[in-house]
């Protein structure tokens, strides 16, 4: 035997007997996992949110609804083009479960002929995520109101408060947008959070991408973008339809903008 070979087997039997001391053998430690992903909301699980966690400033980087904000977007669809106008108002509501919401408009017209005009109810809490809690709701044939379907209000009739984007989202994430049974079933999952999109309005890296779909309309998804610092940037449906919704414009417009009675936007 080797010099060489009877030094190791000197270290060998050392480290064998330091071994039978303790135990065990020594292994390098793992490397550092992630944690796992928080448990968030799912189809009809009960949740209880404290009021006094929540606030109307909302700031999440991927979606920050500063009140006076409008997005404007395009919506590209085989039936004609479509504007849809969301705006951040400087109105707020208390939710029927407690928590006070910020009011944001959204307005959709074809040839600026009315089709549907919506106050949705946001709220963020104390780590950042924004939930949503209730749309009223109304579709339009002229200057008449046809349907009011889909309208809810977290606390009423058991309808629940969703998650409209997580705090930290991470691929995997899963969620419930909204809850109201038979009217309003959303959910959402996180995909990716290094997109890159373009639109009109701009080019964005880092973008949020997440999968959208409804329990109602199981044929129907859609594909959404969300721009760091800027909110929804792109909407493509990519299951039951084929349509894209991009952003062509950010501006602010004056207060009080967006708070009159539905059918009357500005």
């Amino acid at each position: 035997m080797s010099s060489t070979r009877l030094r190791m087997s000197g270290v060998i039997a050392l480290f064998a007997a330091a071994a039978a001391l303790t135990g065990c053998i020594a292994t390098p430690p793992s490397p550092t996992s992630l944690p796992p992903l928080p448990s968030l909301p799912k189809s009809d699980e009960p949740v209880s949110l404290n009021p006094a966690d929540f606030t109307t400033e909302i700031d999440n980087p991927y979606w920050p609804m500063v009140p006076g904000t409008r997005w404007t977007y395009v919506e590209h669809d085989p039936d004609g083009d479509v504007t849809v106008e969301v705006t951040v108002t400087t109105a707020t509501k208390t939710i029927a479960n407690g928590v006070e919401a910020r009011v944001v408009r959204d307005t959709v017209t074809r040839d600026g002929e009315l089709l549907e005009d919506t106050f949705d109810w946001y709220a963020q809490d104390a780590a950042g995520t924004i939930w949503y809690l209730g749309e009223d709701t109304a579709e339009f044939e002229g200057d008449e109101i046809v349907s009011r379907e889909g309208s809810f209000e977290a606390g009423v009739d058991g309808a629940l408060p969703g998650i409209a984007l997580p705090a930290d989202p991470r691929p995997g994430m899963t969620y419930r947008q909204e809850f109201f049974a038979g009217e309003a079933e959303d959910n959402g999952a996180v995909l990716s959070v290094d997109e890159l999109v373009e639109v009109p309005y701009g080019q964005f890296d880092g973008a949020l991408l997440t999968r959208d779909t409804n329990a109602l309309e199981p044929d129907v998804a859609e594909l959404k973008f969300y721009a760091p610092g800027v909110g929804l940037a792109l909407t493509l449906d990519v299951s039951g339809g084929n349509g894209r919704e991009e952003l062509i414009s950010v501006t602010t417009v004056p207060d009080g903008t967006g708070t009159g009675p539905l059918g009357s936007p500005d």
